[in-house]
């Protein structure tokens, strides 16, 4: 696969405290920053998204227990059924009440998990927070899959070239609350408003990453805006169900699709022409570096710090930058002539 493809707080039990008391005991040094001192085959790592049975999490889940395969640790999957900002609290209390010495977690929210991950990393669990960012404070780095910046220019590029530089357009987004959809759109406002006068973004919506609220949002759109051009949603959820609406409906071939999927949900879309392009990173190489990376902060291999450095296995080296920021790489855009190229 190639590289530049691109929260209220749960009480814990007395007994969780208990389990909390011993722990602090074993592991984590004065500042909460993991472990330090285990081995890669020692190690528990437990990734939690923001919700599963979520194709994009599947996709990025299997990257990240092929890395911790790789370094002979045990890998867990765990989350809530729905991205709501504080479910995933008690799969956090959970995992550090287990003696985990890592999670990797794609925050719902950038403040509602934090006293847990704080708590989690008081008693010596490793945070990595990968694809949806925290505050900086509640974890030790943060796997981002590109530059906010060149995502929010990608996605205001394709729909700029397929509207042909004018006309109005609407974001179909995650949940209000999402740390990176929430930057992205901010970014992409302020690439229009300076560069694409002619371009009017008429509405945002949320469909929560959930596929019927995406397909009964887009509905929505439409409705309420008759002259619509294009729909950028910028979640994998998102663009598929949007995407599955205009096709089947009178729309097809008059509103565009595009924003960000994996190939194998778009495929259809894009050989039928709901679609003409749309862009992402290999998810499953972020969750395999998010596991590496996992893996370098449990065994102290680096500490999160601007300029550290660590290996990732078959990706290679990774530097640490501002704000314990590790970049996948760039966005890639997918379309007609290459999607066949790809498999996930």
């Amino acid at each position: 696969m190639k590289r530049n493809i691109f929260s209220a707080r749960a009480a814990l039990t007395a007994a969780g405290m208990a389990a909390v008391l011993v722990l602090s005991a074993c592991g984590g040094d004065e500042n909460g920053n993991g472990n330090g001192d285990a081995e890669g085959d020692d190690l528990s790592i437990t990734f939690i998204p923001k919700n599963l049975g979520n194709p994009y999490f599947d996709t990025s889940n299997t990257g990240g227990e092929d890395a911790v395969n790789e370094f002979g640790g045990e890998f867990s999957e765990v989350g809530p059924q729905e991205d709501t900002p504080d479910g995933q609290v008690q799969y956090i209390n959970t995992a550090a009440q287990q003696g985990e010495d890592a999670i990797v977690i794609s925050g719902s929210d950038p403040s509602a998990p934090c006293d847990a991950l704080n708590e989690a990393r008081e008693v010596g669990a490793a945070v990595v927070t990968f694809d949806s960012d925290t505050g900086p404070d509640c974890r030790d780095v943060f796997v981002n899959q590109a530059d906010a910046q060149g995502i929010a220019q990608a996605q205001v590029d394709m729909v700029a070239e397929q509207i042909d530089g004018e006309g109005q357009i609407a974001i179909l987004s995650a949940s209000a609350n999402a740390t990176n959809q929430n930057q992205w759109i901010e970014l992409m406002e302020e690439e229009l408003d300076a560069n694409h006068p002619d371009i009017e973004l008429v509405e945002i919506a949320y469909g929560d990453d959930d596929d019927q609220r995406s397909f009964d949002q887009t509905a929505a759109l439409l409705q309420t805006h008759s002259d619509l051009d294009a729909i950028v949603s910028p979640t994998t959820v998102g663009i598929a169900a949007a995407a599955r609406y205009i096709s089947d409906s009178d729309y097809a071939g008059e509103v565009l699709v595009t924003g960000l999927g994996t190939p194998n949900q778009m495929r259809e879309y894009v050989e039928d022409g709901t679609v003409e392009a749309f862009a992402l990173w290999n998810p499953e190489d972020l969750g395999y570096l998010a596991g590496w990376a996992a893996h370098a902060v449990a065994t102290g291999e680096i500490s999160g710090e601007e300029g550290d450095t660590f290996e990732a296995g078959r990706l290679g080296e990774y530097t640490v930058g501002e704000d314990g920021e590790i970049l996948l790489g760039d966005p890639f855009v997918f379309d007609s002539e290459n999607i066949d190229d790809f498999d996930f």
